[in-house]
């Protein structure tokens, strides 16, 4: 009797012990959305773009990667499945390694519909640029507006080119204050320090003959894309783009090994 008394009170230890090392598990080991990574900088796994909507993001997207190297992924799922949407922001980021790798020069924008939550998670060379209060304010500025309204392109599209103006020293982050600045204001300066960028990078790489077109379109993509935006607020975009192959080459070349440190902010709408 006492040995069986002795072998019970060891199996609850152990059960113990056990328990939170297999919860600790099922959450760290969870199956991320498109393992391994995808070779996409937009994944709409909830669906919530149109096709088209989806390509312009993508192509604006590739487009400043191109010419700044700094990747901003837009990743939508259904649920969060219980799971913390900043700590799976981060994993994720950290899964697929968005950013350059010594640079840490990546964005995660994470949407999970039936949660009605979002998240900016921000790389470790992005915290400075993005500060934890700036990210809060694109949140609630430019995507629950929009998303309250199932606008869901023009949030996430507004919040990407607002990103860029930081990342792109276009203004500060204590520029951006606590009301929503109108993003044509930006257009005019994005448009001239892209322009010489385009003209730099053409005159060092005219050498390498005909490998120069298809950068060449990368840069005059985003400076179309950027320019749409500026007289008809993001919406412009679908202007210059009917469908696959509008604007030619451009195709993403896979995130770079970046890491995220926890730096971000997020809500709900």
């Amino acid at each position: 009797m006492i040995f069986l008394l002795v072998k019970l009170n060891l199996m609850i230890k152990l059960l113990f012990f056990i328990l939170p090392v297999l919860v600790c598990s099922f959450s760290f080991g969870q199956v991320f959305p498109e393992r391994p990574k995808p070779p996409k900088l937009v994944n709409d796994f909830a669906n919530i773009l149109s096709d088209r909507e989806e390509l312009i993001l993508e192509r604006k997207l590739v487009a400043y990667d191109d010419s700044t190297s700094t990747q901003i992924a837009v990743v939508t799922i259904n649920s969060l499945k219980g799971n913390d949407i900043a700590d799976y922001s981060f994993r994720l980021a950290e899964k697929w390694e968005i950013g350059r790798k010594g640079k840490d020069n990546g964005v995660l924008i994470l949407v999970a519909l039936e949660d009605r939550k979002m998240f900016i998670a921000t790389g470790y060379g992005m915290e400075g640029v993005i500060p934890d209060a700036i990210a809060k304010r694109i949140v609630e500025n430019y995507m629950k507006p929009n998303f309250r309204n199932n606008n869901y392109y023009k949030g996430i599209d507004e919040a990407t080119s607002v990103i860029m103006g930081l990342a792109s020293g276009l203004y500060t982050a204590d520029q951006i204050g606590r009301k929503k600045i109108g993003l044509s204001r930006l257009i005019f300066p994005l448009f001239v320090i892209i322009f010489f960028i385009v003209i730099s990078y053409s005159r060092f790489r005219s050498v390498r003959g005909s490998h120069m077109a298809g950068s060449n379109l990368n840069f005059l993509t985003f400076l179309f894309l950027m320019s749409a935006m500026g007289g008809r607020g993001g919406r412009g975009y679908s202007n210059f783009s009917s469908g696959s192959g509008s604007f030619g080459g451009g195709s993403f070349g896979g995130f770079g090994g970046g890491s995220f440190g926890g730096g971000g902010a997020g809500g709900s709408w």
